[in-house]
């Protein structure tokens, strides 16, 4: 099925067409009638019948209107009326001159229909294009305001010459409070909106930038009806004719409220940032993927610090230091390439003066958004004073250690007696033996040789007792040395074993063979372990002799070397296991409380762990371990 074009008129029905060709040629006649009465015009009405088919009817119904017409002047006005004639040469010219006439006016009727065809169309294309334009304008400005929301900016045009607000944004109106349906467009309005304190150098700003024809930029505040204070960051353009004249005055107003406030709030971040790194730490410093300062900030007052910028561009072990502990800085730089955190790195620094500055490092890995590590960030404390302290502590805690040694060896006194008698006894008893033998006849040497070898072997026993008491009560600084430690156990069994018998204990070793050298000062180990033993005897004392029994072990663990001292006492409550470390705190009679507290200062002074426990089915043990030596573990 063909579709009309919509932009055409409605097409006239067939049968009505041809009607009017019948109707015209019908009042031509009634008309040629007429005016045969006054003129001798019978042709006249005919043409306009047939002009007036051809426009109105076409062509065909104008066919049609010629041939009645013809049909019509020869039966009605032709002699003899009223009857066919031949058709003579006026017949067929003016049957010529007819269709001649429909042919022009059909002609000017199609023309004029093309024309107005045309015109309609171009009339409906001009409409669909205004349309769409608008539709198009209409989705840019929503386009416009939807952005202007977004962005929180508005937008104005000021006619200087009028001195009125050509165009002004809805976001304009909300930006300073006002409402569009109550307020107008006028920059009274807005400049009341300012805040007092901006308005009038805002307004002399505004007034420069018209005087002198050049864009204007200003951040300002905005005071709005409910006291709500904006911050509005405006800018603005004069729009020039082609003689230079002012002809506009375009604009923009951007909330930046929210921009104010992080930047406040980050500004004072980096204040409670920069306090902290005032009062807290000392450095604050920043280096790159390779490990070198890119910033660097001291605190206020620091003592010494290295002149700005040196060491920026420089990595940790290229700054120089007064000591290099080669293991640690080992450590620490693999955990540097392994972009690991790390807190309370040690190392100690020169000073102008010749001493020296220790300090804290620590830090934290930084990656960026892909996951790569892009360098640290950290802080360093100076912790000179600290050291002076700790070094102060551990001389005092070396002197209470000594004070406790020799109290200990004066508990054993009589013990330590008997174990030098012993052997000097034995060689007194010896000499006189050898003394009978050479009084002999004959002389018996080699009696007098065995008894002389035993003399010397005796000797060398005395003296090896009085070389341990005096290593203990001797006082020398720590040492970090790699201690045998089951030597160290069995030393001790020997120093208390009259203590032990005269306390009627038996003493037990369970001691594990190949064990690693631990690390650490074999008198002060060895002090813990007289403590240890020295109680646990003690703790025993009130209970029958059969059940009295002290067994020391040792073992090897993943952190070390354990060593554990049992006994069969009547042991604690459960309540003082957490007590039994404090210092004065005691549960013999006549004790002070500070034995068990140095005890575990000393492990801790050794990197290790120092606890105690309940023994089944009664008594107590007390353990310790000790790190092993470096050499040991490699």
């Amino acid at each position: 099925m063909a579709h009309r074009d919509p932009s055409s008129p409605t097409p006239m029905p067939t049968i009505l067409r041809y009607g009017i060709a019948v109707l015209s040629v019908a009042i031509a006649i009634g008309l040629g009638f007429f005016l045969l009465q006054y003129f001798e015009a019978k042709l006249t009405p005919f043409l306009f019948a047939v002009a007036a088919t051809v426009w109105y009817a076409g062509t065909g119904p104008s066919v049609l209107a010629i041939v009645l017409s013809v049909l019509s002047l020869n039966y009605f006005f032709l002699r003899p009326s009223f009857s066919f004639s031949p058709i003579s040469y006026a017949d067929l010219v003016y049957l010529t001159f007819c269709i001649f006439c429909a042919l022009a006016v059909g002609w000017v009727r199609a023309v004029r229909r093309r024309a107005e065809q045309e015109l309609r169309q171009a009339h409906e294309e001009l409409e669909a294009k205004v349309v769409e334009r608008t539709a198009n304008l209409q989705r840019d400005e929503a386009y416009l305001a939807q952005a202007q929301k977004l962005t929180h900016t508005g937008s104005w045009a000021w006619d200087p010459r009028t001195e009125k607000v050509l165009y002004c944004s809805e976001e304009m109106f909300r930006i300073f409070g006002l409402d569009p349906r109550e307020s107008l467009p006028s920059r009274d309005n807005f400049r009341q909106q300012i805040h007092p304190e901006d308005r009038d150098w805002v307004k002399k700003r505004f007034e420069g930038s018209l005087r002198e024809r050049v864009d204007t930029f200003a951040e300002y505040r905005a005071l709005l009806p409910d006291g709500t204070v904006r911050h509005i960051s405006a800018s603005g353009h004069p729009v020039l004719n082609e003689n230079g004249e002012l002809i506009e005055f375009i604009g923009t107003a951007t909330d930046v409220t929210e921009r104010k406030r992080a930047e406040e709030a980050l500004r004072e971040s980096e204040e409670r940032f920069r306090a902290l790194v005032q009062f807290s730490f000392d450095v604050y410093w920043e280096s790159d993927a390779q490990h070198r300062f890119i910033r660097q900030e001291f605190a206020e007052g620091l003592a010494d610090p290295p002149a700005p910028g040196s060491e920026i561009g420089k990595t940790r072990w290229e700054v120089p230091y007064a000591e290099t502990d080669a293991e640690a800085w080992r450590k620490h730089r693999e955990t540097l390439e392994a972009h690991l955190p790390f807190r309370g790195f040690e190392l100690a620094r020169p000073a102008p003066d010749g001493g020296k500055r220790y300090v804290s490092v620590s830090g934290l890995p930084v990656f960026d958004k892909a996951g790569r590590f892009i360098g640290y960030r950290g802080v360093s404390r100076h912790i000179t004073e600290r050291k002076r302290a700790e070094e102060t502590l551990r001389h005092m805690q070396m002197e209470l250690a000594h004070a406790n040694r020799v109290a200990t060896m004066s508990q054993l006194s009589a013990s330590i007696a008997q174990e030098v008698k012993q052997p000097i006894t034995a060689a007194v008893t010896y000499a006189l033996a050898a003394r009978r033998w050479l009084s002999a006849e004959p002389p018996n040497f080699c009696e007098v040789d065995t008894a002389l070898s035993l003399i010397v072997k005796e000797g060398n026993r005395a003296g090896e007792v009085v070389g341990r008491i005096r290593a203990l009560i001797k006082k020398l600084p720590a040492r970090k040395d790699a201690v045998e430690i089951n030597d160290a156990i069995l030393e001790v069994i020997a120093l208390t074993r009259t203590e032990a018998a005269n306390n009627g204990v038996s003493v037990r070793t369970q001691l594990a063979e190949g064990l690693p050298r631990v690390q650490g000062d074999r008198v002060q180990l060895q002090q813990v372990l007289l403590n240890l033993t020295i109680n646990a005897i003690e703790a025993m004392r009130d209970i029958s002799e059969e059940e009295r029994e002290l067994h020391i072990s040792s073992r090897n663990e993943p952190d070390g070397v354990s060593v554990e001292v049992r006994d069969s006492g009547p042991g604690f409550a459960p309540a003082d296991l957490d007590r039994v470390f404090e210092a004065f705190y005691t549960t013999k009679p006549g004790g002070l409380g500070l034995g068990l507290s140095i005890c575990r200062s000393i492990i801790e002074a050794h990197n290790g762990r120092l606890w105690a426990s309940l023994n089944v089915p009664r008594g107590a043990i007390f353990g310790f371990i000790a790190p092993a030596h470096p050499a040991a573990t490699s």
